[in-house]
């Protein structure tokens, strides 16, 4: 009867998820050697290459990405029988930015119950600002937020690139200034962007505020131009930047800060930042970094 090694396994989740054997070594406190001897001891016990590694990219193969499915389920179910004798319930709570709330979310969710069934988890919905405060007082064990500040420390998630989105149909009429949909007047984005209209001689008029989901309606129903992230624009709108000779917008990072330094927080973290970095994708038109 063919039997699996759980730390084989959990090298190879890793290496998959980071798509590094690097990331996945810091993960596990060991060598990059010591887990390809581990991914090799599983590739030899199933009798498939699991992991395709070439010098600049390392990727599932198509035995892999079958695998890599009842591979996390395999580890939940080791974690679940562990927790059910040995873990007392404990509890994480986890600030997100309003506006990086995004398609990771239900992945990252999905994966911090299925690493640690004794985790209740806590989520907090809110702007940067009063969610660096919270986790500054204690009140968060992580946060993650875009990096709008000057604050230089967390650990960075993967870069947010920015465009000029509106619906299809959108038409600004030449000699009238360029409506736009924007978030807070505090929102440095928001700050940015009209700068950089200013800077290059294009007038514009705020003619929506709102949060990201209220712009992402404004988008959709034709209101205007919103300066807007590439990843959370509404799957109808279009980049207009090059069709209306819109000067292009700097990107900005996800940060993930985190407070807590014990064994079991560093695996929720790195299950958070793999979450993440797995919807890292390029974007086309100006969106592209």
């Amino acid at each position: 009867m063919l039997t699996l090694d759980v730390d084989a396994v959990r090298a190879f989740v890793l290496v998959a998820e980071h798509r590094s054997f690097t990331r996945a070594a810091e993960a596990l406190g060991t060598t990059q050697g010591a887990v390809s001897v581990k991914l090799k001891r599983l590739e030899d016990r199933l009798g498939h290459r699991l992991i395709e590694r070439t010098p600049r990219q390392v990727r599932l193969s198509a035995q892999g990405e079958t695998f890599i499915g009842p591979a996390r389920d395999f580890l939940a179910a080791h974690e679940r029988a562990v927790a059910g004798l040995t873990v007392a319930r404990r509890r994480f709570r986890l600030g997100i930015g309003s506006h990086v709330m995004g398609p990771e979310v239900p992945t990252l969710l999905a994966r911090l119950k299925s690493l640690d069934p004794a985790l209740t988890i806590e989520v907090l919905l809110d702007n940067s600002w009063t969610l660096m405060e919270a986790f500054d007082g204690g009140t968060l064990d992580a946060v993650i937020i875009r990096s709008d500040d000057d604050r230089r420390d967390g650990e960075i998630l993967g870069p947010e690139h920015f465009g000029w989105f509106a619906a299809p149909d959108f038409a600004h009429r030449a000699g009238e200034p360029l409506p736009l949909a924007t978030l807070s007047p505090f929102c440095a984005v928001r700050d940015e962007a009209t700068r950089l209209l200013d800077r290059a001689g294009i007038p514009w008029t705020e003619v929506f505020v709102g949060g990201t989901t209220a712009n992402a309606a404004a988008i959709s129903a034709g209101l205007a131009v919103a300066a807007f992230p590439c990843r959370l624009a509404p799957g109808d709108s279009v980049e207009m930047g090059d069709r209306l000779g819109l000067p292009p917008l700097p990107s900005h990072d996800i940060v993930l800060h985190s407070s807590l330094s014990d064994s079991r927080t560093k695996a929720t973290l790195r299950t958070i930042t793999a979450a993440f970095r797995e919807h890292r994708k390029p974007v086309g038109g100006s969106c592209l970094p």
